[in-house]
């Protein structure tokens, strides 16, 4: 399979993987929130998001690292693998272990300290997934990818039936998240086997290496925690487990849909360090500008279409007792069409290299977030956290475009956003005169947002949107001397 065949394949790949991950997950959800309910899904949700801030501390940008490291050095990739992948193993193990010492100066009740002990490896296998991930994107075969994460989901659904079946409670549906987590990075590690033998090893000089170009995204990362997770784990404290669990249920939802922006930045991340690395800063122009318009293309619609179809979709989802969540989603959803467009901004900061310049803007974001939600949570629950996250994520996406802009000098066009604001009234208008009949079940609900985007997409199209084509620069050119394929992998 010659190269632009491979990129084409595994771009086809991760999509459909992710669309089919995407209805596994939403089934799943719809599986705990019936059998847990409000109160149950709340203490779900808390255990959760306690212990996504020491996962998210212990990745200390890693990730991010990773993928930067193996696509912009000629040093031996396996050795850099196995020294991240120490790290990162070593770094778990260590801030996960605090959890429980924390959680002492916490007022949860013993259902939810009970959680959160038997969830702590949740969180460790996928953090030792993400420096495998890394390595996926740098060999074009996010394929692995998809298989593990999809393997992680069908065992995720069959111990949640089962749970069911035995009424094992909330300790048993964490229980099962702990066994999807495990067979995901089983299938990790296996998948990496053909590119890498990736076992534990030290050496000082690439451990030092790496902390040098990870601390920056790890106090970033840490400040990025803060203004959004923050609202989950105050709302926690102030609130009901009833309303974190209406407010839990709208995030996850909004984080099946943000699978999307990052999955399509974390393909993007290797071309545009390559290319800014080669100095074509040209090339790199060209493909960030393609990558804005396809988020834009992708976040308007589901904006403006979210408004007309919140309530029916969330009570689909997560079941009758949640269907005041689509209130919920309709304000929320605002944050999205933020992150689509930031998650470009933010990996750009990353190919640049340029991470601590962002320290400061971090710093501003999270602070503020932060007493916002102290003042906005006790007062407006669920409606005041949604608020403050839309400005936490328009804030970083806006100082992101503005570091990007000070160091390539690159401004992103606003024709092609601007045909997708018209194309997507036009689907607004479609939507506003439909029978909402037709959402009170999955097949028409299904219809419906089939007919919406078949509009938005013939609107798009009469207004001079933007050709498949298009999308084609961001993957491959042609050399100006010899006509091969420039793309971020070379060596494949």
């Amino acid at each position: 399979m010659n190269l632009t065949k491979k990129v084409a394949y595994n771009t086809l790949i991760q999509i459909a993987g992710k669309v089919i991950s995407t209805f596994l997950g939403l089934f799943s959800l719809a599986l705990i929130t019936r059998y847990l309910g409000l109160n149950g899904f709340g203490e779900y949700t808390t255990v959760l998001t306690f212990l996504t801030f020491f996962a998210v501390i212990a990745d200390g940008g890693l990730t991010l690292v990773t993928v930067q490291m193996i696509s912009s050095h000629d040093e031996n990739e396996n050795k850099i693998l196995n020294n991240l992948f120490s790290l990162r193993l070593i770094s778990s193990i260590l801030i996960l272990s605090l959890a429980p010492l924390v959680l002492l100066f916490f007022p949860y009740g013993s259902a939810i300290k009970s959680g959160i002990i038997i969830s702590l490896a949740v969180f460790f296998f996928p953090a030792l997934n993400q420096v495998i991930v890394g390595l996926f994107q740098k060999k074009l075969s996010l394929d692995r990818d998809v298989i593990a994460e999809l393997a992680g989901r069908l065992v995720l659904i069959g111990g949640i039936i089962i749970i069911r079946k035995g009424n094992f409670g909330l300790n048993g549906v964490l229980l099962a998240t702990v066994a999807a987590a495990a067979i995901n990075f089983i299938c990790h590690y296996l998948g990496a086997l053909k590119f890498a033998v990736i076992k534990m090893e030290f050496d000082w000089l690439i451990w030092k290496k790496i902390i040098s170009k990870s601390w920056p995204l790890a106090i970033t990362i840490t400040l990025n925690l803060i203004y959004l997770r923050a609202d989950t784990l105050l709302l926690s404290l102030f609130r009901s487990a009833a309303e974190v669990g209406l407010y839990g249920v709208t995030y996850r939802v909004i984080d099946v849909i943000t699978t999307l922006p990052f999955m399509f930045a974390g393909l993007i991340l290797p071309i545009l360090t390559t290319a800014w690395a080669k100095n074509d800063h040209l090339y790199f122009k060209k493909v960030l500008q393609k990558s804005f318009d396809f988020m834009a293309m992708a976040a308007i619609p589901i904006v403006i279409g979210t408004q007309f179809v919140s309530r029916s979709l969330m009570t689909l989802v997560a079941g009758s007792d949640f269907a005041d969540t689509g209130r919920i989603l309709q304000v929320l959803i605002f944050a999205v069409a933020a992150i689509f467009l930031g998650a470009m901004f933010s990996h750009a900061v990353i190919a640049l290299d340029k991470q601590k310049k962002m320290i400061g803007f971090y710093v501003f974001t999270s602070l503020s977030s932060l007493i916002a939600y102290l003042v906005l949570i006790p007062k407006f629950s669920y409606f005041g956290a949604a608020g403050v996250t839309i400005y936490s994520e328009v804030m970083i996406a806006i100082f992101s475009a503005y570091c990007v802009y000070k160091y390539s000098r690159w401004l992103p066009n606003l024709k092609i956003f601007l045909k997708s604001l018209g194309a997507a009234v036009v689907m607004g208008f479609f939507l506003y005169f439909f029978p909402g009949r037709y959402q009170t079940t999955i097949s028409g609900l299904l219809l419906t947002i089939f007919l919406a985007s078949l509009v938005y997409f013939l609107a798009l199209y009469l207004l001079g949107g933007i050709k498949p084509k298009d999308l084609e620069t961001i993957f491959k050119r042609q050399n100006k001397s010899g006509g091969q394929i420039y793309n971020s992998s070379p060596n494949l």
